[in-house]
């Protein structure tokens, strides 16, 4: 999103009409006090497990194992183990033995893991690690686990308490293509209770799959139907709930919510929380690692009027947001984030979403995905719209006006104006989505969601907002590359945007200076800090109270910094870290340790004063 200063929006910009046949879900009443716990002391079992006290009590195949030397980095401090990596038929080994005590109803073993390779299949695991409690095989990681930088690891031991036990993990590598398994902070800790899930940073629920069928008024202003959504639990720690983020209800208020939902199954509603833009959904009973399972409900959307990204500029409405989507578990427990309209809030793994659209024939619907038109009842066309791995749906309904054009490289991209836009504006942004598609391509990897859509408004008060294979838009060349960009940054590289916005953002702003030709020199040198506190890595919750200085800072600064970096590193070496990185991340989740760790990695200069002097810390 590019934000510009709030345009005045009408009177009736908030004003929200009821959709009667959904109910929502009530509060319930306050639980009753907590039982106290049972005696248990916990206990963190394995010693030295950062390996700064040198190698004892560990059993290392060789004294390599257990090592500072250059090459690879610690998750903390400075020593860290590293098996394998040779290249050449090789394992190694790592065992430590632990007594975990009875008493304590949870025991959990987690560790960081930072796996590189020089393999380059992406199916066969020819490298491989194991971590074993006695002859008990807990987990084994492979090759096609590699990853830019660490990543923390959660096994359940708790069967295991009681027990003297050797923990041990063994990497065995093939004849050929090193791969190195990067083992540090290593702990096994008991409880009593549930682990929480805030020791597991696995991201879930995973793999969502979106399946949508909603109906429009003649309008496209109000939209009734149903969604379901399946979903697996990736993590370790049992799923006993999951919650929705009904983001669009911001736009409203509790008493007048435009997004309701109601006839939940597969699950129970419990509470709307965080200004009921969450929506607590628990489980019939907790989900196990691996384990699928199908919610489902009644869904209702009324657009407010405004040119927003969720509202409707007369005759044309814009849904962005307006589909309730999973929120995220990780290692910092659930992300309930408030909405800012500042900027985005939004956290969302990769899904697939098929959404069926039944509207008046008079109305044109672009949207995420892949469109097919079909007629539908009289008067009426049904659109449906299929993406995969994308992190939202968003769509439009109007009279549009739309041209559409195909980019050097074979996207397909469609331009879609409301009423007021010149033939000449529409054809100056078709050109400009064309190129800008495939430039942003032939630095981070090839544009994988089919069709490009780009809704031009020069209403729009916040300037332009991305969503994935669906853009809003002013007449801008700058906006409108800037707005494809987050196709990579945001859409396939993805980032938690309330915690991290300078993730999207400013990689956003720098591909979009790439794009045009924009060298940035000398930007940095007119960077002048508000306060101390002030850091291009603030999270919203930071430029929320600082509005003033979101943009100038997570944008301008942001930018710079990449500027900076790239001259640091050098054309060629900047060039291969995005690509390389974003193919790292592609579909997944980026985050600013990862990225610093993989810059430190691209080159011999240390740049820990580099992110000192341009504040980007985590």
């Amino acid at each position: 999103m590019r934000p510009t200063p709030h345009k005045a929006l009408g009177a009736g910009a908030l004003t929200v009409a009821a959709v009667a046949a959904l109910v929502l879900p009530g509060t319930p009443a306050a639980a009753g006090p907590a039982t106290a716990p049972a005696a248990c002391t916990p206990a963190q079992v394995v010693t030295n497990g950062g390996f700064e006290s040198g190698t004892s009590p560990w059993t290392a195949s060789s004294s390599t194992v257990i090592t500072s030397r250059s090459g690879q980095t610690a998750h903390s401090g400075s020593s860290y183990a590293w098996l394998d990596g040779a290249g050449t038929t090789r394992t190694d080994t790592l065992s430590q033995s632990v007594t975990i005590p009875s008493g304590c109803a949870a025991a959990t073993l987690t560790f960081w893991l930072h796996t590189d390779t020089a393999e380059t299949t992406s199916s066969i695991a020819y490298d491989k690690l194991t971590a074993k409690i006695g002859g008990t095989t807990l987990a084994t990681y492979s090759n096609l686990d590699e990853n830019t930088g660490y990543v923390q690891k959660s096994i359940d031991v708790s069967s295991f308490a009681g027990q003297t036990v050797t923990l041990s993990f063994t990497g065995t590598e093939d004849s050929s293509l090193q791969t190195s398994f990067v083992l540090d902070d290593i702990a096994l800790a008991t409880s009593d209770g549930p682990t929480p899930p805030a020791t597991d940073a696995t991201r879930t629920p995973a793999a969502p799959a979106y399946t949508v069928n909603l109906s429009s008024d003649t309008s496209g202003t109000v939209w009734t139907g149903h969604e379901n959504v399946t979903f697996t639990n990736a993590s370790a720690t049992a799923l006993g709930e999951v919650y929705l983020r009904l983001w669009d209800n911001y736009h409203g208020s509790c008493d007048a919510m435009p997004i309701k939902v109601g006839n939940v199954t597969g699950g129970t509603a419990g509470a709307l929380s965080v200004a009921c833009t969450a929506l607590k959904i628990d489980l019939p009973s907790p989900l196990a690692q691996g384990q699928s399972t199908t919610i489902g409900f009644d869904l209702g959307i009324t657009v407010p009027s405004g040119a927003d990204r969720f509202g409707h500029d007369g005759a044309f409405s814009f849904l962005g947001n307006a589909l309730p989507v999973l929120a995220v578990r990780d290692g910092a427990g659930w992300h309930l984030d408030p909405y800012t309209n500042n900027g985005e809030s939004f956290y969302s793994l990769a899904a697939d979403f098929k959404v069926t659209l039944d509207h008046p024939s008079t109305l044109l619907v672009p949207a995420t995905g892949t469109s097919t038109d079909t007629p539908g009842s009289s008067g009426r066309t049904v659109t449906t719209a299929t993406a995969a791995k994308v992190r939202d749906f968003a769509w439009a309904a109007g009279p549009f006006t739309k041209i559409s054009g195909t980019s050097a490289a074979g996207v397909p991209v469609n331009v879609y104006s409301v009423s007021g836009i010149s033939s000449t504006s529409a054809q100056s942004m078709l050109s400009t989505a064309r190129t800008a598609v495939d430039a942003h391509a032939a630095r981070f990897g090839a544009y994988p969601y089919g069709e490009l859509d780009a809704v031009i408004d020069n209403n729009y008060w916040f300037g332009g907002m991305e969503y994935p294979g669906f853009v809003l838009d002013l007449v801008s060349t700058t906006a409108l590359t800037h707005e494809i960009g987050h196709q990579w940054w945001y859409g396939i590289v993805g980032d938690d945007e309330y915690t991290s916005p300078w993730l999207d953002e400013a990689f956003t702003d720098y591909a979009t200076d790439l794009a045009l030709g924009k060298t940035g020199s000398n930007c940095w040198s007119s960077v002048s800090w508000a306060s101390s506190a002030e850091k291009i890595s603030n999270s919203m919750a930071y430029w929320d109270a600082h509005s003033s200085r979101y943009s100038t800072v997570v944008y301008g600064y942001g930018k710079c910094a990449l500027h900076d970096l790239r001259r640091v590193l050098g054309d060629t070496a900047m060039a291969k870290l995005l690509k390389d990185y974003a193919s790292a991340h592609w579909y997944g989740v980026s985050t600013t340790a990862e990225f610093k760790a993989a810059a430190q990695a691209a080159t011999s200069t240390d740049l820990t004063s580099f992110w000192t002097q341009h504040r980007i810390e985590g």
